[in-house]
């Protein structure tokens, strides 16, 4: 997709700060995240190892980067690649952010996900266990867990204490490396989970949900769509900003001590929320007639509210939102809509 400027941008002014001699390593780079997180690092003077799966051009906003990025392509369903990765780098700082990031897809991909999701953690953390940072300090590794983990603890909101209680493949992925790295936290590494409730922006490619609401609303919009079609829409999540999330990880990984965080607003929207909100930007006020609930689309198991209590993340971070939950759908609906007109 084209790239447009999100409401809260985090690219690096020019001229960028000088190099830190901080090192990071980013798996996933490629992703929404991985690009807001290496943007956000190299406007700190930190030189970033991205770890991407594919080949091509990369998108602009990684490519702008320039010799603060240095890109490694790598076969991440391959632990050994990933962990020699680790030890050839010697990064200060590693961010897990690769990932089989759909929910639904883990119910047809299920190994495939237990690879990226679990696997490739334990790689990560096994080789990080053994390598001295750029700095000359152990390394630190920040997995990126996620709020499906908690999906079956009955308990709303979720909190850092909320029992892990996955429901689906992925949540289950997710939490085999959720308890990995409290296990080498134990062991004395310098290892966290941010646990990660969902966050978008105008970046969030077209097969999430969010997208395919976004994207479609601005079809209708312009006539080029007669109706959007959705599975569970009483279904609650707790939407925020991808750049906050972001974020929430740098700091959780410079903490004095490592601890496990939630990164949540502290408030859940349903998805028939997002949909108003989204129709609402695109300046439609009668949508009910337009959207059409197809039992084909509901997932097995689907959480029915995931709200994360980010009061940890405020307290012991510093960290809260920016960007309001109208305004983030609005972001995305705008992107939307000037791809169609563009």
């Amino acid at each position: 997709m084209s790239e447009l400027h999100p409401p809260a941008p985090v690219a690096p002014a020019a001229p960028p700060v000088p190099l830190t001699g901080r090192t990071a390593l980013v798996t996933g780079v490629s992703g929404q995240d991985g690009g807001y997180l290496a943007e956000l690092l190299a406007a700190e003077g930190t030189l970033v190892h991205g770890v991407r799966r594919g080949t091509g051009p990369l998108p602009p906003h990684l490519a702008a980067l320039g010799d603060r990025l240095v890109v490694h392509t790598a076969d991440l369903l391959d632990p050994s690649a990933a962990a020699a990765l680790v030890r050839e780098v010697a990064p200060d700082e590693v961010y897990n952010l690769a990932a089989e990031s759909s929910v639904a897809r883990s119910w047809s991909q299920p190994v495939e996900t237990a690879l990226l999701d679990a696997v490739l953690p334990a790689a990560i953390l096994h080789a990080a266990a053994g390598v001295t940072g750029t700095s000359g300090e152990p390394v630190r590794v920040l997995q990126a867990s996620s709020a499906e983990v908690y999906a079956g603890a009955g308990v709303t909101p979720q909190s850092e204490a909320t029992p892990v209680v996955p429901v689906t493949p992925y949540g289950a992925a997710k939490a085999y490396a959720h308890h990995l790295v409290q296990l080498h936290r134990a062991g004395g590494m310098f290892a966290v989970n941010a646990v990660l409730y969902p966050h978008e922006s105008p970046r969030r490619p077209a097969q999430f949900v969010t997208r395919k609401i976004t994207s479609t609303v601005a079809a209708i919009a312009r006539g080029r769509a007669d109706e959007l079609v959705l599975g569970n829409t009483a279904a609650r999540r707790d939407w925020g900003w991808a750049p906050d999330s972001v974020r929430a990880m740098v700091l959780a990984l410079r903490h004095g001590e490592p601890l496990d965080v939630v990164v949540a607003t502290g408030t859940s929207h349903s998805v028939e929320d997002f949909v108003a909100a989204a129709f609402t930007r695109a300046g439609i006020d009668e949508w009910r007639h337009l959207v059409r609930s197809d039992p084909a689309f509901w997932r097995p198991n689907d959480a029915a509210d995931l709200v994360g209590d980010p009061s940890l993340a405020r307290t012991a971070l510093g960290w809260s939102t920016t960007v309001a939950f109208a305004d983030v759908v609005g972001s995305m609906v705008d992107a939307d809509l000037a791809l169609l007109d563009a």
